[in-house]
C-alpha cells in the first residue's frame, strides 16, 4: 500500500526505517499512551542527516526496542511531521543539550512518530536472523550501531507479516 509522497524534494514512494530506543528510556507503550511524540536525542551525524533530508510525512517506521532482552521490534509508528531543529539541543536543563547548537544553524534534527499499533508478537533480533529474506538488513550487519536506520520495502514487508501486523495508511 506505498503511496507517493511530495515534498521540497519532489515525489517518492513511501520509504521505510527502524528507529531503536531503549525501553527504560522510551518505549513503544510509552508512545501508544502518547499517541505521538518528536524523535529527539539523536547525536550522531548520519542519523542527524537522515532525520534532516530523508524521512518523510507518511513513512513507516519499525519501532525496535535495544538493549533490552530480547531486542526485538515491537511496534510500527508512522511519520507524522518531516524534520525540524531538535529542541533538546538549545534546553540546558535538558540531557541532550549542545551549547554548540546555534539555533540559526541548528546541528540536530527531529521527526514527530506516531503510533500505529504492537506487533502481535515481538519480533527478536534472533528471529530476524534466522530469516533469510532479512539477511542483509542493515540492523543486523556486524557492528551496526545507528539508532535511526532505513529499511527495505521487502524487509519492513517480512517484518509486519511476521508480526502479524498490516501497514494501514
Amino acid at each position: 500500500m506505498a503511496t507517493k509522497k511530495s515534498s521540497a524534494k519532489g515525489t517518492r514512494p513511501r520509504r521505510y526505517w527502524l528507529f531503536k530506543s531503549e525501553p527504560d528510556a522510551y518505549s513503544f507503550d510509552q508512545l501508544k499512551k502518547d499517541k505521538k511524540t518528536f524523535w529527539s536525542g539523536v547525536r550522531n551525524y548520519q542519523a542527524r542527516n537522515l532525520l534532516r533530508d530523508e524521512i518523510l510525512v507518511g513513512d513507516g517506521v519499525l519501532f525496535y526496542h535495544s538493549n533490552a532482552k530480547p531486542m526485538a521490534v515491537v511496534g510500527i509508528a508512522k511519520v507524522v511531521k518531516a524534520g525540524y531543529p531538535d529542541p533538546t539541543q538549545f534546553d540546558p536543563e535538558d540531557h541532550y543539550y549542545d551549547e554548540k547548537s546555534d539555533p540559526t544553524d541548528p546541528r540536530w534534527f527531529v521527526v514527530d512518530i506516531g503510533h500505529v499499533g504492537p506487533m502481535k508478537e515481538p519480533i527478536t533480533r534472533d528471529m530476524m536472523k534466522a530469516n533469510d529474506k532479512l539477511a542483509d538488513m542493515m540492523l543486523l550487519a556486524r557492528g551496526s550501531r545507528l539508532s535511526v536506520q532505513p529499511v527495505a520495502k521487502h524487509e519492513w514487508q517480512t517484518i509486519l507479516k511476521m508480526g502479524g501486523q498490516k501497514e494501514s495508511w
